[in-house]
């Protein structure tokens, strides 16, 4: 570790504690692209991209940060290479195997959101195993989005609430904001501040489209595995320049 990460383990001196956002969420891009620069496969990329993600998560525990999520793996994914999928499916398995008693240890809380039901079985179990042991964790909220479209989590909080008022249990009128968010997968946790996405990719690609309503986007052309602690901090740093109205004056 050279003296530059040394120093980040603490917030820096030019970041104000009060204005952090509460909530950062992460659109990890470019992890094919950075393998190919250097003529490895795409699977090199990913396991990079693995790592660049626990860095990110401890520093955000570090700097007082209280949730990220990450966007490991959308519905649209499905249409890459089968090898790779595979590959990506494995190596969430792996990291759950190898990282839960470490993650246990540093007080995380893991929830993974997303269409869990169609990922491969022994997959599920990890995931749900890890979301059992870390439950009653009271450190960082990390929230994992496997398999997650924001549309499809819209027509499921739809639905149950169709469901609902067919049943009598609701009237339509009484459906609101709040009670809509409750019915969304991350309705144990406050929307997003701020969005990062790397590789330079200008949309949210069906990405927590409802919790991104008033989140403010940073936009890096760094590649996923080059995104470190320095590159976090020129994003906090922009965030901590804008005036955030939410369409007041």
């Amino acid at each position: 570790m050279n003296n530059m990460q040394t120093l980040l383990q603490e917030l820096p001196s030019d970041l104000d504690q009060d204005l952090l956002p509460r909530h950062v969420a992460v659109i990890m891009d470019g992890n094919g692209r950075w393998a190919k620069r250097r003529g490895l496969p795409r699977i090199m990329g990913h396991r990079q991209g693995v790592d660049v993600l626990k860095n990110l998560l401890r520093c955000c525990r570090d700097w007082g940060i209280k949730a990220l999520t990450a966007y490991a793996f959308s519905t649209e994914n499905w249409g890459r290479p089968l090898e790779e999928v595979d590959f990506l499916m494995t190596l969430f398995e792996r990291v759950l195997v190898r990282e839960l008693q470490e993650m246990m240890e540093e007080n995380v809380r893991i929830q993974f959101v997303g269409n869990l039901s169609s990922l491969p079985s022994s997959l599920q179990s990890q995931i749900y195993r890890s979301m059992t042991l870390t439950k009653d964790n009271q450190g960082i909220q990390f929230t994992v989005a496997t398999n997650y479209g924001g549309r499809q989590e819209i027509l499921q909080a739809c639905r149950a609430l169709a469901t609902q008022v067919q049943q009598g249990q609701i009237q339509p009128d009484q459906i609101d904001e709040a009670l809509f968010s409750r019915h969304l997968y991350t309705a144990n946790v406050c929307d997003p501040d701020l969005l990062i996405r790397t590789s330079g990719e200008m949309r949210l690609s069906n990405f927590l489209l409802w919790q991104m309503a008033y989140a403010e986007l940073y936009i890096t052309d760094v590649y996923w595995p080059d995104f470190n602690r320095q590159q976090f901090h020129k994003a906090l740093s922009a965030y901590q320049q804008r005036e955030r109205r939410f369409g007041k004056i």
